[in-house]
């Protein structure tokens, strides 16, 4: 019987033992998953800073389009700038004045899509 006892207090302590092995086992994927699961902090800290990119394109476009519609307001009521555009891209000129063109820089010859590839 004593023999039966020691081998109920090892298997006790065996399972005591398997337990916290486990436990351990568990705590450790849970970390890893929270680490770098889908939605873990890597992934977190990667979609913050789309996020920062994407509120700074955001401000970029919406200056952009600030800056677009005082150009169409202009343009729509201002003598001035509509000169200034008829002058710039009609090649308009005042009675009397010289217009000298320069040549356009040489651009290299552009390949078909299938040769880029």
């Amino acid at each position: 019987m004593n023999w039966l006892r020691e081998f109920g207090q090892k298997l006790v302590q065996w399972r005591r033992l398997l337990a916290t092995a486990v436990i351990g086992v568990v705590a450790a994927f849970l970390f890893a998953h929270a680490l770098a699961g889908n939605n873990g902090w890597v992934s977190y800290r990667q979609k913050k800073v789309e996020y920062q990119n994407l509120q700074q394109e955001l401000q970029r476009i919406d200056q952009e389009n600030k800056r677009l519609d005082a150009e169409i307001k202009a343009l729509k009521s201002d003598p001035k700038a509509i000169e200034k555009e008829a002058r710039e891209q009609l090649r308009y000129a005042k009675p009397g004045e010289v217009i000298y063109l320069l040549p356009q820089p040489a651009q290299p010859p552009q390949q078909p899509e299938s040769a880029r590839r």
